[in-house]
């Protein structure tokens, strides 16, 4: 499991090339389930648009799929895909709305137009590193509380809950590779096993 970075939600942008108004959406989609579900929101948002094209990159399989929706070819869904592959991002979808302004813009004015559409998007995103975590467990006395506390600090962790009752219950979410070096801290800390529960491994922001 390997980190990669992606955007976070969705991102909007318009740009006017000649009266053409170009409105590019971009979000995160981790399968091509949710590249397509976003796919179709965008299009009912736009149902009387000529050209909702689009582009996805997913980082399983590396898989790509692009759309030019009636351009000619090789004058949208490619260049939106270039971009979105130079952004070294992925699990990502971007469509580009276009609504016609009348005036014909030339192969060269579309590609121009749909790569900057697409980049002022991106640009618009909050990007995140989303990287194998572990979901962290940990019950405990009162007394070892602060110094558990310490130990999951310096080991990265990041305190999700906390729960006071007859002892300390303790959540929290660690990056992977960083579990055993804690585990054998709490060992010494809590002088044997520590009550301690790990979740399997799954990618989240970090």
């Amino acid at each position: 499991m390997e980190a990669y970075t992606t955007i976070s939600g969705t991102a909007t942008a318009t740009i006017v090339e000649k009266k053409s108004e170009f409105i590019a959406s971009a979000s995160f989609a981790e399968s091509e389930e949710a590249a397509q579900a976003f796919l179709n929101t965008v299009r009912t948002q736009h149902r009387t648009a000529r050209h909702n094209v689009y582009a996805y990159l997913l980082r399983e399989g590396g898989r790509t799929r692009y759309s030019d929706d009636g351009e000619p070819a090789k004058t949208a869904g490619l260049p939106v895909l270039e971009v979105v592959r130079h952004s070294g991002l992925t699990d990502i979808i971007v469509v580009v709305t276009r609504y016609f302004g009348g005036i014909l813009l030339g192969t060269g004015g579309l590609v121009r137009a749909y790569t900057a559409a697409a980049q002022a998007a991106i640009e618009n995103a909050e990007i995140v590193t989303v990287q194998p975590v572990r979901d962290f467990t940990l019950a405990l006395e009162y007394s070892l509380y602060e110094q558990a506390l310490r130990l999951l600090e310096a080991a990265g962790a990041k305190v999700t809950s906390t729960d006071f009752a007859s002892g300390v219950t303790v959540s929290a979410t660690l990056l992977c590779g960083r579990e055993e070096p804690l585990l054998v801290a709490l060992q010494e800390l809590c002088r044997g096993e520590p009550d301690a529960l790990l979740s399997e491994p799954y990618y989240a922001p970090f």
